[in-house]
C-alpha cells in the first residue's frame, strides 16, 4: 500500500526539480484510459525521476455497460473508484479524463494538473456514403443538442462502449448514420481512420467541447497537490480552471447539457437555454476563474 502522502518521508527539493521513489498510479481499464496513464507514467518518471506502477480499477460505469449515462445521472461513475483508492492510501494519483470528472470533488482530494492539452474538438463520425445523418448514435446530451442544431431532422439513439467498439457500430454493423468521439482519444490511441466511415472535425463554432475535453487531468490527495502541480502544465491549468469554475457554478457533470471552452482569449459556451455563445476573455480574467464563471454566467442570465 502507498504511504498517505508520497512526499512525506522522500519529497528532495532542488533549484529544478523534485523527486520520489515511486508513485502508484490508478486508472481505468480501458484501452484509452491505460493509453493515457501510460503519458502520465512516462511523463512523471522524466520530470520526478521516479518509478511509476499503474492500478487499475473497474468503475461503476465500466461495469453498468447497459445503463443509460443521462438517466443514471452520470456523475462520478468512471472516476468514484479510483477517487476512493486515493483516499485509502492504495494510489497517489488518480489518471482521469478530465470531462469525467464532476464539477466537486471529495473533501480531501484535488487536481493536481494536467498534461498540456491536445486538439479538444469534436469528431463527427460519418458511415461512407451519408452526407446529412438521419439516425446519430450520442450518449451525450451536450452533442446531441449541439448536433441538433446542425441537423434539424435528425433522430438520436444512445451508444456506448469503447472508442473500437464506437467505430465498428458505425462503421460495420451500421447501428446508425453518424456518431461522434474526441479527436483527442482517437490520437491516443493511434486511429486516423476506420474502414466503413469518415472523420469531419467539428469547431468550437459549430460544436463546443466538453469542460476539460482533451485535457487527461491528475488527481491527488490535497496535501500533494502543489508539490505535484510544479511539473504539470500551466497554460492548461489557467483554462480547464475556468471551465470547472463555470461547471461547479451550475452544478453540471459530464451528462449535463453544457460546454465551456477556455482558449487564449476567448470563451466558447453553451447551454441548451441560451444556446451556443463566445466572448472575448482578458488574462486577468483568466487569473480569478470562480468571480469570472459567476459574472459572466449572470450576463448571461444564470442566478448563481
Amino acid at each position: 500500500m502507498a504511504s498517505a502522502s508520497f512526499y512525506s518521508s522522500s519529497y528532495l527539493l532542488s533549484s529544478s526539480s523534485f523527486s520520489v521513489p515511486k508513485l502508484t498510479l490508478a486508472t481505468r481499464k480501458s484501452p484509452l484510459a491505460l493509453a493515457q496513464t501510460e503519458q502520465v507514467a512516462a511523463h512523471l518518471r522524466a520530470a520526478l525521476g521516479c518509478e511509476t506502477e499503474l492500478l487499475r480499477i473497474v468503475t461503476t460505469g465500466d461495469q453498468r455497460v447497459e445503463w443509460s449515462l443521462e438517466k443514471q445521472g452520470g456523475k462520478g461513475l468512471f472516476t468514484k473508484e479510483l477517487e476512493e483508492a486515493l483516499l485509502r492510501g492504495e494510489a497517489d494519483v488518480a489518471v482521469h479524463s478530465c470531462k469525467d470528472l464532476p464539477g466537486e470533488l471529495p473533501a480531501g482530494l484535488a487536481v493536481a494538473g494536467y498534461l498540456p492539452r491536445e486538439d479538444p474538438r469534436d469528431i463527427l463520425v460519418l458511415r461512407d456514403g451519408i452526407e446529412t445523418p438521419a439516425l446519430i448514435a450520442t450518449g451525450s446530451p451536450r452533442r446531441r443538442l449541439q448536433l441538433a442544431m446542425l441537423f434539424p431532422e435528425a433522430e438520436f439513439t444512445e451508444i456506448r462502449g469503447n472508442v473500437d467498439t464506437r467505430l465498428r457500430k458505425i462503421g460495420q454493423d451500421h447501428v446508425a448514420d453518424a456518431t461522434v468521439l474526441a479527436a483527442a482519444g482517437l490520437r491516443r490511441l493511434g486511429i486516423g481512420g476506420w474502414q466503413g466511415v469518415t472523420f469531419h472535425a467539428l469547431g468550437c463554432e459549430h460544436m463546443v467541447p466538453a469542460v476539460g475535453q482533451a485535457a487527461i487531468a491528475l488527481q491527488t490527495r490535497v496535501a500533494d497537490a502543489e508539490r505535484i502541480r510544479a511539473v504539470l502544465d500551466h497554460r492548461t491549468f489557467r483554462a480547464v480552471t475556468l471551465e470547472r469554475a463555470f461547471q461547479a457554478a451550475l452544478g453540471g457533470g459530464c451528462q449535463t447539457a453544457f460546454a465551456a471552452h477556455v482558449t487564449a482569449d476567448t470563451l466558447w459556451f453553451y447551454h441548451h437555454e441560451i444556446g451556443l455563445r463566445s466572448l472575448p476573455l482578458s488574462d486577468e480574467e483568466i487569473d480569478v476563474p470562480e468571480a469570472t464563471a459567476r459574472a459572466l454566467l449572470r450576463h448571461f442570465g444564470f442566478a448563481v
